[in-house]
């Protein structure tokens, strides 16, 4: 399964930069949600975090969440475990939970992908530090919702 966690993309469109020296994926926990960062194809950073199903958030689409959180761009995802968006949990971690995720691919974000000189210089990359400092900022909003049953 580990090997489905990271596609394969087609890098020989991307320009060099920064993103050369990045990987393509980073997991980590932050108040005990499973949390990561992963390239979308175009080299952005999507950034996730897990609930739980005791969490009142669990099942809850990111439309019926978006207003409630803050994070770049807005929430752009929600769902169970699918291939890449999902973990092999550590252990005493759940399995079983509920994806909100965000993008960096919005509006004066910088791409790796080369779309032509008509975007370059137009916008900001958001590095893997920015996108692991949204993801964080993501989990402590959802960690403050968070009440065990």
């Amino acid at each position: 399964m580990t090997e489905q966690l990271i596609p394969e993309y087609d890098k020989s469109k991307w320009r060099k930069g920064e993103w050369d020296n990045e990987p393509d994926r980073v997991d980590f926990i932050q108040h005990g949600f499973a949390c990561f960062i992963l390239r979308n194809q175009l080299g952005n950073w999507c950034g996730y975090v897990g609930v739980p199903e005791n969490h009142p958030y669990y099942l809850v689409k990111y439309q019926d969440v978006d207003g409630s959180l803050d994070v770049h761009g807005g929430l752009t995802y929600s769902d169970v475990c699918v291939a890449p968006i999902c973990h092999i949990p550590e252990p005493g971690m759940p399995d079983n939970v509920w994806w909100f995720g965000f993008d960096t691919a919005h509006y004066m974000d910088e791409s790796p992908y080369d779309f032509g000189s008509r975007m370059l210089g137009h916008g900001v990359y958001r590095n893997m530090e920015y996108t692991m400092n949204e993801t964080k900022h993501l989990a402590d909003q959802l960690a403050a919702l968070y009440k065990e049953k």
